[in-house]
């Protein structure tokens, strides 16, 4: 009998929210991170699933894209988030698992050529669950809605009726 459904770009998400993070708390540079994770942690490397920071199934240039793009644009990138947060909450007071998931999201809005808005919204708001409860994912939601017009106008503009 086959396993559950994988979600391969899903999975990509995780990982380059839990390398975003690492990156982050280790000071290391994106190329450093990708590279452990490709070799360590993306795959089915011992057949266990997430657990210890495994990411199965993970679609690698999906998650190295990602990483990439968020690294380098980070000082923009989080100039946009600070100004989607409220006025009371620092970039710096978010819980830094928070704060890797909103650079993540906000680098595959970055990101031109990838899937809908709504979808990567969607996509990191099953990613925040499974990292978190309570307010965060709402957060989430609220901050990447706002980068998501900021950074695809065209995906929310109203189209013309016919009649």
């Amino acid at each position: 009998m086959a396993g559950p459904k994988t979600r391969p770009r899903t999975a990509s998400r995780v990982g380059a929210v839990q390398a975003l993070f690492q990156a982050e708390q280790g000071s290391t540079n994106a190329e450093t991170v990708i590279d452990e994770f490709v070799r360590h942690r993306l795959g089915d490397l011992t057949g266990a699933g997430y657990e210890g920071g495994r990411v199965p199934d993970a679609h690698v240039p999906l998650f190295a894209s990602i990483v990439r793009t968020a690294t380098a644009q980070q000082e923009t990138i989080d100039g946009m988030i600070m100004a989607a947060l409220p006025v009371d909450w620092p970039l710096e007071r978010l819980d830094p698992v928070l704060r890797a998931l909103l650079r993540a999201g906000a680098a595959e809005l970055w990101m031109q050529d990838g899937p809908p808005s709504r979808v990567v919204i969607n996509e990191y708001l099953d990613v925040a669950h499974g990292f978190f409860e309570g307010e965060a994912p709402k957060l989430a939601n609220g901050v990447l809605d706002r980068l998501a017009h900021v950074l695809r106008p065209a995906e929310f503009e109203a189209t013309p009726t016919n009649g």
